[in-house]
C-alpha cells in the first residue's frame, strides 16, 4: 500500500476514486461519443470493474488513472493519469498517459491541464525515463491533446492486440515523450530569474 498521490491544478482535482464516481463514470463509458474510438461502450458492470481496478492500482502504487473533478463545483468529469498497459504492445514495457472525460467537458482544456499535472508526477516525482500515449489513428482529438502535452508522434502505425483483427480501430498511432524532452520543454517555459 502506498499513500495515494493527489494533484491539484488551476481548475481540477485529480484524486483517488470514490463510490459516488461509479454512476457518472458508467454514464460516460456508455456514451457513444466518448467511446467512439474504442471497440464498444462499456456496460455498468464493466465500467465499475474498470474504476475499481484504477482505485486498486492507485492504492498499491500511489499513482494511476486518477478520478478528476472540477474545483468549481466538485463535479466528477472523468479520469486522467498514468498506467502500465497489460497488453503486450510493440513498445512494452512502458508507462502510458491517458484520459477519458465526459462529453460535456470536452473542448475546455481539461484533458491537457490534467495531463500536464500527470506528466509532472511521472517525470518530476516518479522519474520515469519515457511516457507514451496511443490511440486509434483517426482519433484526432486525443492526438491533439498528445501534441499539446509536447509528445512526439512516431511515424510507425501498430496493430493494437486488444482490438479484434480486421476491426477499423485496430491500427493505432504512438506518441512519446522522454524525461529529457519534458525537462527541456519545462526549462523553456519557465521565466528567467
Amino acid at each position: 500500500m502506498c499513500r495515494p498521490i493527489e494533484l491539484e491544478t488551476g481548475r481540477l482535482y485529480l484524486r483517488q476514486w470514490r463510490p459516488n464516481d461509479l454512476t457518472p463514470f458508467a454514464a460516460l463509458n456508455a456514451d457513444q461519443r466518448v467511446m467512439e474510438y474504442f471497440p464498444s461502450p462499456l456496460d455498468h458492470a464493466a465500467s465499475d470493474a474498470m474504476a475499481e481496478r484504477c482505485q486498486l492500482l492507485i492504492h498499491e502504487r500511489g499513482w494511476g488513472f486518477w478520478a478528476v473533478e472540477t474545483k468549481a463545483n466538485r463535479q466528477f468529469i472523468g479520469c486522467v493519469g498514468l498506467h502500465i498497459p497489460s497488453a503486450e504492445l510493440p513498445f512494452s514495457p512502458c508507462v502510458e498517459i491517458g484520459w477519458r472525460l465526459a462529453y460535456p467537458f470536452w473542448g475546455k482544456g481539461y484533458a491537457t491541464e490534467a495531463g500536464k499535472a500527470a506528466l509532472e508526477v511521472g517525470f518530476g516525482r516518479l522519474m520515469f525515463a519515457e511516457i507514451v500515449s496511443f490511440t486509434a489513428v483517426g482519433n484526432t482529438k486525443s492526438r491533439a491533446v498528445m501534441e499539446r502535452l509536447g509528445m512526439n508522434g512516431d511515424s510507425a502505425i501498430f496493430e493494437h492486440p486488444d482490438v479484434p483483427l480486421g476491426h477499423p480501430l485496430r491500427p493505432h498511432c504512438l506518441y512519446r515523450l522522454s524525461r529529457n524532452q519534458w525537462l527541456a520543454q519545462n526549462d523553456q517555459a519557465r521565466p528567467e530569474e
